[in-house]
């Protein structure tokens, strides 16, 4: 067997590996929202806990003055909730709108927090713990500054949160409002119900865990206390707080009945800046957390880094390591005598992937459609491909941050 037949079988049990598990996931998310879709959400029994709704924004004028409207318009009793819009050192109109909703609403709990270079502009974990001092509620809700929850969305959030005192965050799942936009975000949306929802609903039924999406969630307030707030150097604050809620003990939950809809990225740069960040972040994350692996306390959250170092790394490799390979076979630079049981393997993995990304379509209205099922044909050779290198790019720029000691920046995602 020559190097490259070793290279390739390494390579192809890595993917067919994660691959397999992906696919347990997705089973058992099916499962568990046949389950809830016909379950009721537990009732809040006596007086609502008083909630604080955080919104952070950084010239977001385009979109803030809807999400506001939202946050106001939901069911949940007005004396119970406050909302603290942070306005992150904002160089667009966010203030006066901002200003007007607050003299529009002057009757509701709504407060305004207008940062500057000096305080402000420093990422979304900053602009969290800006608000979180100004905060008086006994939860803690994150929106982004692009959602439109529907009305029953925090309430669900709450009532599972207060039913179960082993819960110390409960997590709702985002929509994305501009499906229909342009063909990115026919991709997002397939990406958000399969590989974020479905899998976030595998890994609640098979191992109780899940990790927060970063919006559309409520958290205990002792939780950020005892934690000292949000790491301001991570970019992926809500994998980090994640994983800081499993080491003190607690649970999240993932409640599917709980939606807000957002706004998605609709040109390939601002995704690819969007997505880099995100990699970036995780894989912040991913080393900061490396030694719980052999720490005892850490328990089912071993699940989760293992699954982050997979994907972020084991994957990406491999992915790339098969392709080059099968790549320079075919040019004949080098010869693997496995390279049609690889090409099998490769078409077989596609069949999967298109099958088991379909069945998680169907617990949605709408979205089992032919025109879909050829989306996700499109997205495997094209939206997937691109995943790879933006997972390689914010290797690298991660590793370029650490060896050149740069502070990690945030990058707002523009607005349509």
């Amino acid at each position: 067997m020559t190097i490259s037949d070793v290279l390739m079988v390494i390579a192809v049990f890595c993917i067919w590996s994660l691959l397999l598990v992906n696919v347990t996931l997705i089973i058992a998310g099916y499962l568990y929202y046949i389950r809830t879709e016909n379950e009721a959400v537990p009732e809040i029994k006596g007086e609502y806990p008083f909630v604080t709704i955080m919104v952070p924004a950084h010239n977001e004028a385009v979109v803030i003055g809807k999400t506001v409207e939202s946050l106001l318009a939901l069911d949940y009793p007005h004396e119970r909730y406050e909302i603290i819009v942070i306005n992150d050192n904002s160089s667009d109109n966010s203030a006066d709108l901002l200003a007007n909703i607050q003299s529009k609403y002057a009757g509701r709990n709504l407060i305004i927090i207008n940062t500057d270079q000096v305080t402000g502009g420093k990422g979304k974990s900053n602009a969290l713990n800006i608000g979180f001092a100004r905060s008086g509620g006994e939860l803690i809700a994150i929106y982004d500054a692009d959602n439109t929850p529907e009305r029953m969305a925090l309430k669900y959030l709450v009532a599972e949160l207060v039913n179960d005192s082993t819960l110390g965050a409960v997590i709702g799942k985002f929509r994305t409002r501009n499906r229909d936009a342009s063909l990115l975000t026919r991709f997002i949306n397939i990406e958000t119900l399969s590989f974020q929802w479905m899998a976030q609903a595998g890994r609640w039924k098979l191992f109780k865990l899940c990790t927060i999406p970063g919006t559309n969630y409520v958290m205990r307030r002792s939780i950020v206390e005892s934690v000292g707030g949000w790491d301001v150097k991570a970019l992926a604050e809500d994998t980090e707080i994640s994983f800081q809620i499993y080491l003190l003990g607690y649970r999240i939950k993932f409640q599917p009945k709980s939606v807000t809809w957002e706004q998605e990225p609709q040109t390939v740069k601002v995704w690819f800046r969007q997505r880099t960040r995100w990699a970036k972040g995780n894989i912040y994350v991913i080393v900061k957390n490396i030694p719980m692996l052999f720490k005892r306390s850490a328990g089912k959250i071993r699940f989760d880094i293992l699954y982050y170092l997979s994907i972020y790394f084991l994957l990406l490799i491999s992915l790339i390591t098969s392709d080059t390979l099968l790549v320079l076979h075919a040019m004949g630079y080098v010869h693997t005598t496995i390279a049609g049981l690889s090409s099998f393997l490769w078409l077989l993995a596609i069949v999967l992937f298109v099958v088991g990304i379909f069945v998680t379509l169907t617990t949605e209205k709408g979205e089992m459609s032919l025109s879909n099922l050829c989306i996700i044909l499109l997205m495997y050779v094209s939206y997937c491909q691109l995943w790879m290198v933006v997972a390689a790019n914010g290797l690298f720029t991660y590793l370029k941050d650490v060896l050149f000691k740069r502070e990690a920046k945030w990058y707002k995602t523009e607005r349509f």
